[in-house]
């Protein structure tokens, strides 16, 4: 295990040797902050490729930073080839061993375990060290699976760990690593392109078409064709195409066999259903519920789904038709999620709301319009909120050029400066 040592000793910061840690996502790290300094488990989850590992690094960083000794911190991401070697929990606890021996750390240690579901039995080691009394661990893990992760969790750990869902950069991360300002043009380039943190170092839409393109395929091989042995290979990325070009509309899982029928392709509820699901663990897509507002319920059988980042419209099925209102509400609910609300699909009296977002007892309610051009979408837009008949906020986001005065107590918000009502 010692020859292995060396490995571990590259990646970490035991001789402030720091790598490069990208944008600070703050608003992450305050959020995990408020839980450091206790036994539950840090648990970072999201799609490949959003960050996770840049933010483990940082909240080591940060931890050096506040005093904690850098040979108290343990760190390792198994997607590097260095640690191939650890296939299941008890080579890592050997690993984890060999390091308390050779660096005798003092007092509690920090463990970050990077793509943690690629070890077997992970959850076995995590669960014994959060709670071993003899010697304190703080533990932070991630992972791009969420089915993987949270059955394992909820097994074991229940009520011992606390989730963030990691998101590809927000529209305010990307003026700021662009350093532009806060315009309807920034807010329009960042539509059109994506918040997937390597695209901002590649040169082309071309090379860009490649990267997102290799991404899709990684996660469709490893994380759901490999793990439940997918045979409709083809069926698989036809539903992920469909589902991205049909974001923000309401679909049922009906109309999708139904679709697919239409084009001569077999397939039948179940696995148009279980092929979604899989999709939503990856975190390729969102599924938004329909809520009767009057009956403060959920709905059944249909669903809006959503893209976790527009750069896979953008780059990869650009041709299809996609105003730019769908788009726009794709971002709105990637920023209120960002934000931390609960968000559902309002329905009330066959009218439709965009977003029903909760957050504690905060309640708000948004209806996306690409452009308010005339009286009639005014009317239109606006009518839906006017229907609710409760003191919570009421929203229109759009892309407009100017903001619009009140009406009924509903306030128009340009799109570019929604952060600041969330």
């Amino acid at each position: 295990m010692l020859d292995f040592f060396a490995r571990l000793k590259k990646y970490n910061f035991w001789d402030a040797d720091y790598p490069d840690l990208g944008l600070l996502r703050q608003n992450y790290l305050n959020g995990i902050n408020d839980f450091i300094g206790n036994n539950l488990i840090k648990v970072l989850v999201g799609q490949r490729r959003t960050g996770k590992s840049y933010l483990l690094r940082q909240i080591i960083l940060s931890l050096i930073s506040k005093g904690i000794n850098s040979k108290n911190i343990f760190y390792i991401n198994k997607e590097y080839t260095d640690f191939d070697f650890i296939t299941n929990y008890t080579e890592l606890e050997d690993l984890i061993l060999t390091y308390q021996q050779e660096l005798t750390p003092e007092g509690k240690i920090y463990l970050f375990i990077d793509e943690v579901q690629r070890i077997e039995g992970w959850e076995r080691l995590v669960n014994s060290y959060s709670q071993n009394y003899t010697r304190p661990y703080e533990i932070f893990i991630s992972g791009s699976n969420s089915q993987l992760l949270s059955t394992e969790l909820a097994t074991l750990l229940s009520g011992r760990y606390i989730q963030f869902q990691i998101l590809p950069f927000s529209y305010l991360e990307y003026i700021s690593i662009k350093k532009a300002q806060n315009t309807k043009v920034s807010f329009l380039t960042y539509l059109q392109s994506g918040g997937l943190p390597e695209l901002f170092h590649l040169p082309n839409d071309e090379t860009k078409r490649h990267y997102l393109s290799a991404i899709k395929d990684t996660v469709l091989l490893h994380d759901i064709i490999q793990r439940y042995n997918i045979k409709d290979i083809r069926l698989l990325e036809d539903i992920f195409a469909f589902l991205v070009n049909n974001a923000s509309n309401l679909i049922s899982i009906n109309s999708i066999v139904k679709y697919f029928a239409g084009k001569s392709r077999k397939t039948n509820y179940e696995t148009v259903a279980n092929y979604i699901s899989y999709l939503q663990n990856t975190f390729l897509i969102h599924q938004v519920d329909r809520f009767n507002i009057k009956g403060k319920d959920i709905l059944a059988g249909t669903h809006k789904y959503y893209i976790n980042d527009l750069a896979f419209k953008n780059y990869l099925y650009s041709g299809f038709e996609y105003g730019f209102g769908y788009m726009l509400e794709n971002i709105v609910y990637l920023q209120l999620i960002n934000a931390g609300y609960n968000v559902y699909t309002g329905f009330m009296r066959n009218k439709e709301i965009d977003f029903v977002a909760t957050k504690g007892n905060k309640t708000i309610y948004i209806q996306v319009a690409y452009l308010l051009i005339d009286k009639l979408t005014i009317d239109r837009e606006y009518s839906e909120l006017e229907s609710i008949h409760d003191n919570y906020e009421k929203f229109v986001v759009s892309l407009d050029d100017m903001q619009l005065p009140d009406k009924n107590g509903i306030r128009h918000v340009l799109a570019w400066k929604i952060n600041e009502i969330l």
